[in-house]
């Protein structure tokens, strides 16, 4: 068995020690040693075996290649940032002016330049707030506005977020009253005009982005209900500033405060492109009332945030942007290369038409035309255990590998990871 400290003064080792710190390497170190012991790893091979085991960086997220052809994949961290706000991240990591004003040296408001550039985006807005997620900003709005009083909202929009989190519980452990109203299918403004009493504190629009409903239905538009004398908050849920005419069933947050909505709540790391945020849009006044909640304190985000979020706004096109967008046929193109250089090293691979879609609970209906690397399915497991983990998806016994969602300059990254399965 070679000593820990013969092994730890490998190069390789004293660099990862560097960076990831010395209790890591060591554990490591311990780590291949014991495989000696149990008779599964040579004595000459601890070295080698506790630098393959080392995560790429402390923080010990390893990124991942997403090839699933879904665009906003929740359990790969949904919205890759652009250069452009990992730069801004970087450039935030240190000591900044997050909450001073350089000029006169005194106290700022926090992310000034961050609400500026939201607020900017959309100029229907009479303010802007930032807190950490969606859910978030929908909670800091019914305890501030509803807290020990009735949120009506409609059966059909009493939804499910995602792994378990359900809206009634959710609006219910801020203290409000939850007054459902319509059906399941249909609910129509006169429900609402109904259900209005000196105890409601705001009417709540959900849009329901993660599944869809069709037949014999209808429901209130925001133009309808901003007739109403009563608060109306619009949850759009995806983060759409503007308009996208591929998406024409998601709402944004312009038209919808155009339509006469007096908050919209929406997330910041979903079509928007950016870092997880829950974005407050709407009235000056109300958006002041919720900024000055005790709630909001707890809620706030941290400087890289608001730092990734004006890069995101302010920047170029994001990758969720050009994923969304880009043309069919330069990604069939793109696709056979990296296909026809696979075959030329023997990977049995062929060229296939498939579907992408948005993920993220958004747009459950849009369907995007994308082309896929057809593999053997046995592939899967081995791609996304590799040093470049590539994650695929499954379907009638072949793995399929979308680039949709690939960066172009990650193609060679992809190639090497498939040869080094095959």
């Amino acid at each position: 068995m070679p000593r820990t400290d013969v092994v730890l003064a490998d190069p390789r080792l004293r660099d990862a020690a560097g960076r990831l710190g010395r209790p890591a390497v060591k554990a490591a170190v311990s780590a291949a040693q014991q495989l000696v012991r149990e008779g599964s790893l040579s004595p000459e091979s601890v070295a080698d075996a506790a630098v393959s085991a080392l995560p790429g960086t402390a923080g010990g997220l390893r990124p991942v290649l997403n090839a699933t052809g879904v665009v906003l994949h929740t359990n790969l961290g949904r919205a890759p940032l652009s250069d452009a706000a990992r730069e801004a991240i970087a450039a935030a990591a240190g000591n900044t002016d997050v909450e001073m004003d350089l000029v006169t040296g005194r106290r700022a408001k926090r992310g000034r330049t961050a609400l500026a550039a939201l607020r900017g985006s959309v100029p229907d807005a009479g303010d802007v707030h930032v807190v950490n997620n969606g859910a978030a900003a929908l909670v800091l709005a019914a305890t501030a506005l509803a807290a020990g009083r009735e949120i009506i909202v409609s059966r059909g929009e009493m939804v499910e977020i995602g792994d378990g989190f359900r809206l009634p519980d959710l609006l219910e452990s801020t203290g409000a009253r939850l007054r459902e109203v319509g059906t399941t299918n249909r609910t129509s403004i006169q429900d609402y005009e109904k259900a209005i009493n000196p105890a409601s504190g705001f009417i709540l629009k959900v849009h329901p982005s993660n599944f869809s409903i069709t037949g014999f239905t209808s429901g209130a538009t925001i133009k309808e209900l901003s007739g109403l004398d009563i608060p109306l908050i619009s949850d759009i849920g995806s983060g759409l500033l503007k308009p996208d005419p591929l998406l024409p069933g998601e709402p944004d947050a312009a038209t919808t405060l155009r339509d006469g909505a007096d908050l919209v709540i929406a997330s910041g790391d979903k079509l928007l492109g950016g870092p997880q945020a829950g974005l407050i849009l709407g009235d000056a006044t109300l958006v002041e009332r919720l900024r000055r909640h005790p709630l909001a304190r707890a809620l706030r985000v941290d400087k890289l945030t608001l730092a990734a979020l004006q890069a995101t706004i302010d920047g170029p096109p994001t990758p969720v942007r050009q994923a969304l967008h880009l043309d069919a046929a330069l990604l069939r193109d793109r696709t056979e290369s990296v296909r026809a250089c696979l075959a030329e090293k023997g990977v049995p691979v062929t060229l296939t038409e498939s579907v992408a879609v948005v993920g993220g609970g958004g747009a459950p209906d849009v369907r995007l035309p994308s082309w896929s690397l057809s593999l053997p399915e046995a592939y899967a497991v081995s791609l996304r255990q590799g040093a470049t983990p590539v994650v695929g998806r499954v379907e009638r016994g072949r793995l399929l590998l979308d680039l949709r969602c690939v960066p172009a300059t990650s193609d060679e990254d992809l190639i090497a990871a498939v040869l080094a399965v095959a």
